[in-house]
């Protein structure tokens, strides 16, 4: 469809700098000499706003004005995409110095205002057609047409007489030169030239030819449509009768007023009658943009078709060509337009093979045309990158900040801590962005779901792009989501001399969940209290766990070894659940240890270095005698037994109950039978009695947390083992694992948990009396219990 397009000048204009106004910058003025006007391009950077060209002759100085250019053949432009301002001056312009129809001097004043001062600008130049002139020549500007034609009288061959032409000027009384137009099938009533030259016509007279000039729109003209084409037509006659000769000069001018239109494979049409003037013959085309015409063949290599329908010329620009100008605006959406200045020239001969010229200069454009630039997701997971290219950016339009969920990042983009944005460029005079943002940056949003057991990264982009140089603004959003299946974290685990080494290679998504020792939140606070050597970066967490620290489970306890279970739980910190777990087993070697269970076992590994000789187990008993070791060698034993048996005692304290009991075994001497020294070791399992609230109302041993060990050996005479006081000589203490309850020793720590053994209880009121009277302890036989 037809389009008009235009812009405010101020939009633009008020954005350019202003130059120094004493001497005229290199670049900012050209002039340059066409085969049929003379040109003059500024530009506005140097000549401000409001620029204005005077023509100036021998005898004056005149203004050119809106109405004064189109009377007189000089057409002014404000370019805005190419910031210039251009004049054209037909070569038969008013006050234009020729001589002989080939030389031509131009004389024009350019006033140029800065800080409020009028600058005035002397041009001149000089010029000669390239190309001899036609016997009629047509010029179709943009504000007015023009005609002239070659002033030589000839008698074309096949003359006729046109007496509707003729009787208005043979009838006329004066020999004074008069016009007449004509409209369709109107024939106007003559004129004389003075009235013309009033109603905006110029005729003048060279040496070699009549010009005929008229701004387009004039109430003699008229408008009419050649195969579907507005065309714009001025017929005039003049005529001058001189006694029983009349003299008659036939001045028509026929411009195609075709607006052109664009069409959706990317050209802009434009349209003329093949044949504007009956009975004449197209026999060539030019054409092209900014005043340089090309021949038809050349201008089809770059791009342009040119097609004929039904007696029809179409010109197809491509969006592209070279000498096109487009620009991007902003209403609501973005969009752009394009604009072409376009030259044609027609050459048409009768069949005397007389030549018509006919000239264009057409601005033409297009309407405002969608421009939606796009966004690509370009992300490699490899990378656990945001990698989003922002495409199709017009080369007018720049990247001004980006909003990243709300957050802002502002151009220049290159100090961005954790954001990178790389421009690129292409040669179709677009350009993008390249955004890279890292999937842990704090912008992007994270969603867990659940139930489907994947993750959601989100990232809601808002370009702001703003069109220079009128910066206006265009926001153009984006929302990018990337979904993975996640599992909860798994450690790896190994096994060494003295403990269990776990590791954990971090993922970004690992903080959904929770890491736990038993019920205990892993944490350094945690690890310091139980003796772990814990390290945690970006990177990685590593735990090393001692053997007998808190967390560890014992089983399969022999003389040669024993397996140690560490457990690390996984949860989901809203509701603790246990999502996953990371056990380890490996088997351990020590020469003692003692665990004390949470069922009311005392289970014992004891070294004993004055070994008997002849290694007889049945020497080496508990306070019971007949309560003997399961296992024994040269020089270790290994004792299992509830606490309510093999004669331990119990010491209730304030805050503490232990279960004591002792591994008795005695020297022989060679030169004696029995020797008067004999070695004893103590073993006792302490409980805090804040876990031990059902020791007297069940009869099953329940404890919330494992015991605390402690092996001692001690070396008296005989005579001594009626003695209430034992002194200790070496203690051992063996930590195991699970909860340690607060207020315990730091090497207070769990161990394994054999089968519960059920117990009878007795005698609590004397335990409880006891108590009452402030005894800081009470012993009893832990048969009793």
């Amino acid at each position: 469809m037809a389009f008009g397009f235009s812009l405010g000048v101020a939009l633009i204009l008020s954005v350019w700098l202003t130059a120094n106004c004493t001497v005229i910058p290199d670049g900012a003025l050209h002039m340059r000499c066409h085969d049929r006007y003379f040109m003059i391009a500024a530009e506005l950077s140097f000549t401000g706003v409001k620029p204005r060209f005077e023509a100036v002759d021998k005898a004056d100085v005149f203004p050119i004005t809106e109405q004064y250019a189109a009377k007189c053949g000089y057409s002014v432009s404000v370019l805005l995409l190419r910031g210039q301002v251009e004049l054209r001056a037909s070569y038969f312009s008013c006050h234009t110095d020729n001589k002989d129809d080939e030389v031509f001097t131009f004389n024009f004043n350019l006033i140029t205002t800065h800080e409020g001062k009028d600058v005035t600008y002397a041009l001149n130049k000089t010029c000669s057609p390239s190309l001899p002139w036609s016997p009629r020549e047509v010029t179709c500007e943009a504000n007015y047409m023009e005609v002239s034609v070659r002033s030589e009288v000839t008698c074309p061959s096949g003359t006729k007489d046109d007496w509707n032409a003729l009787k208005p000027a043979h009838s006329s009384i004066t020999s004074d030169w008069q016009v007449m137009f004509q409209r369709a099938e109107e024939q106007l009533p003559p004129m004389n030239m003075s009235i013309a030259r009033k109603q905006g016509y110029v005729f003048d007279v060279t040496d070699g030819r009549v010009v005929f000039r008229t701004r387009y729109g004039q109430p003699d003209s008229f408008n009419t449509k050649m195969n579907g084409v507005p065309v714009e037509v001025v017929h005039a006659t003049l005529f001058s009768r001189q006694s029983w000769i009349v003299l008659m000069i036939d001045l028509v001018a026929a411009c195609s007023m075709y607006e052109g239109s664009y069409e959706d494979s990317g050209y802009m049409v434009w349209e003329i009658p093949e044949v504007l003037y009956p009975g004449l013959d197209s026999t060539q085309l030019s054409f092209g943009l900014n005043g340089e015409l090309v021949e038809q063949a050349v201008a089809e290599d770059k791009g342009y078709i040119v097609e004929k329908h039904n007696a029809t010329v179409e010109i197809s620009i491509p969006h592209d060509a070279d000498g096109g100008y487009r620009k991007s605006v902003v209403i609501d959406k973005l969009y752009e337009f394009y604009i072409f200045h376009l030259s044609f020239e027609q050459i048409l001969v009768d069949e005397d093979r007389l030549e018509t010229r006919v000239r264009f200069q057409r601005t033409l454009a297009t309407p405002l045309l969608p421009r939606p630039v796009f966004t690509e997701n370009q992300i490699v997971l490899e990378e656990r990158t945001f990698t989003v290219y922002l495409g199709g950016v017009p080369a007018d339009v720049e990247l001004a900040a980006i909003y990243l969920n709300g957050q802002e990042c502002t151009a220049p983009f290159t100090n961005a801590s954790r954001h990178n944005v790389t421009q690129v460029v292409h040669p179709n005079n677009t350009h993008g962005y390249i955004l890279k943002v890292p999937f842990d940056d704090p912008a992007v949003q994270l969603q867990f779901y659940k139930e489907a057991a994947v993750l959601e990264y989100g990232l809601y982009i808002n370009f702001s792009l703003t069109v220079v140089p009128e910066n206006m603004f265009y926001y153009h959003l984006a929302s990018i989501a990337l979904t993975t299946s996640v599992s909860p974290p798994a450690f790896d685990a190994v096994c060494s001399e003295s403990g269990i080494s776990f590791k954990l290679d971090h993922r970004p998504y690992d903080y959904l969940w929770e890491i736990s020792i038993g019920s205990d939140l892993l944490t350094s606070e945690l690890a310091a209290q139980h003796g772990y050597i814990m390290s945690n970066d970006s990177q990685s967490l590593l735990l090393d766990v001692p053997l007998f620290t808190h967390g560890y489970e014992y089983k399969n306890i022999t003389l040669e070894e024993f397996f140690g279970t560490f457990e690390i739980l996984v949860r989901d910190p809203e509701t603790s659940e246990v999502q996953s777990s990371t056990v380890k087993t490996c088997p351990f070697t020590a020469t003692e240890l003692i665990m004390c269970s949470t069922d009311g076992r005392m289970t014992v590994v004891a070294d004993l270095p004055l070994a008997i000789p002849d290694g007889d187990p049945a020497r080496i008993t508990l306070i019971a005698p007949y309560c003997g070791p399961k296992e024994a060698d040269g020089t270790r034993v290994l004792f299992s037994f509830p606490f309510n048996s093999c004669g331990s005692t119990v010491k209730l304290g304030r805050e503490n109950v232990s279960y004591e009991n002792e591994i008795f075994y005695s020297h022989l001497n060679m030169n004696e039978t029995l020797s008067n020294t004999t070695e004893r070791v103590k073993i006792q399992c302490t409980y805090p009695l804040a876990g031990l609230h059902r020791l007297f109302s069940a009869y099953k041993f329940e404890s919330d947390t494992v015991g605390f060990g402690k092996i001692i050996h001690t070396t008296e005479p005989l005579s001594g083992l009626q003695s209430p006081t034992i002194r200790p000589t070496v203690a051992l203490t063996t930590t195991w694992a699970a909860k340690r309850p607060a207020g315990t020793p730091a090497a207070f720590q769990p161990a394994a948990h054999p089968p519960a053994r059920y117990v009878r209880v007795s005698s609590i009121r004397n335990l409880f009396s006891g108590l009452r009277k402030g005894a800081s302890q009470v012993k009893v036989d832990a048969a009793q219990l």
